[in-house]
């Protein structure tokens, strides 16, 4: 699989982008196009002694990681995100992945990628680990004030997603709310409750934040905002608790030394819940495959990212969302010519 690797996305760029792109080439056979400043990119594949044949399209600008994603889109035609989005667009590359500024990626997406059939809005989501395995978490930034009818749409592709890479027959849906009573919650989860009820999901009700992690539900569906704050405080978490861990076990010789008699039990530990190990968010919904890393990511992280992007592809989740999204608006023309013939 072709895929395009925005190299001067993220905090990291051009180093970690490109070290993450020979590992996925080495490792996963990925058909890499490395995007960005040219210079720069040679520059950092100097540092890899064995650096697999990769090839590089060249882009003048970037996009910082602080700039107004609406003005740097429009003054900043040539960049990174630009160039890759527009090959995926045209189908020189098969996926996108960048750790770069997540709004300016979104609106060219919007701009430049489009929706699939039956899609009103593109979701962000993400893998997080559970006591039960995993649980994905849709949206976790691409849609702040959404709809009641597009938080299904966000189930019907979380839930797909869920089958085809967690490999679940019939996930089991929440909603995300402040309690999980069906009269609990805002406006908008108050409406989204009574659609989803009668959606042909596996719908559970209502689920609190903790129902993420304890695995009582396979697919949390939220909005962009809640979900972004659920996201980066649980990232913030893990990473708070492996760093207390590691105080305790250098505060004395016995600690250090119950630290290397442990330590394979604390690298399973953080690969299990470091964002690192679950590589990127995928856009549902957007046509081709793109997948948006954490702007912090290190080169294993875009590794995985581009893993997600293989096989979020393999499995065909675009074909699969289309075909039940399709589904769901003929029920609902169905039902809504069922209604008005017994009005009349």
């Amino acid at each position: 699989m072709k895929i395009a690797v925005d190299a001067m996305g993220g905090d990291h760029a051009p180093e970690h982008p490109v070290a993450g792109a020979i590992l996925a080439a080495d490792t996963l056979g990925a058909e890499v196009v490395l995007v960005g400043q040219e210079s720069r990119i040679q520059e950092a594949l100097k540092r890899h002694s064995s650096a697999p044949d990769v090839s590089i399209v060249h882009a003048d600008e970037v996009i910082e990681m602080d700039e107004s994603p609406a003005t740097s889109v429009r003054r900043k035609r040539n960049s990174s995100i630009h160039i890759a989005a527009k090959m995926l667009r045209d189908g020189e590359v098969e996926g996108f992945v960048s750790a770069g500024n997540t709004g300016a990626i979104m609106v060219i997406a919007k701009l430049y990628i489009g929706t699939i059939n039956g899609v009103d809005r593109p979701a962000l989501a993400v893998i997080l680990p559970s006591r039960r395995g995993r649980t994905i978490l849709i949206d976790v930034g691409a849609n702040i004030n959404p709809k009641s009818h597009q938080l299904v749409e966000f189930g019907v592709m979380g839930s797909l997603f869920a089958q085809t890479i967690l490999g679940l027959s019939n996930p089991r849906v929440g909603l995300l709310s402040i309690g999980d009573e069906a009269s609990k919650g805002t406006e908008l989860v108050r409406s989204a409750h009574s659609a989803f009820e009668v959606s042909p999901l596996n719908f559970l009700g209502n689920v609190e934040a903790r129902d993420i992690y304890s695995g009582d539900a396979d697919v949390v569906v939220s909005d962009g905002f809640t979900g972004n704050v659920v996201l980066k405080t649980s990232e913030a978490v893990v990473e708070t608790m492996l760093h207390l861990l590691r105080e305790e076990f250098s505060k004395s010789r016995l600690n250090v030394l119950g630290a290397r008699i442990a330590r394979s039990a604390f690298t399973s530990y953080r690969g299990r819940v470091h964002y690192a190990e679950f590589g990127g968010a995928p856009l549902l919904g957007a046509r081709g495959l793109s997948v948006i890393c954490h702007g912090r990511s290190s080169a294993r992280a875009i590794m995985n990212g581009i893993r997600v992007t293989m096989e979020y592809g393999r499995h065909h989740v675009n074909d699969r969302i289309e075909e039940m999204l399709g589904g769901l608006v003929l029920d609902a023309n169905s039902q809504r010519e069922n209604s008005e013939l017994d009005e009349n």
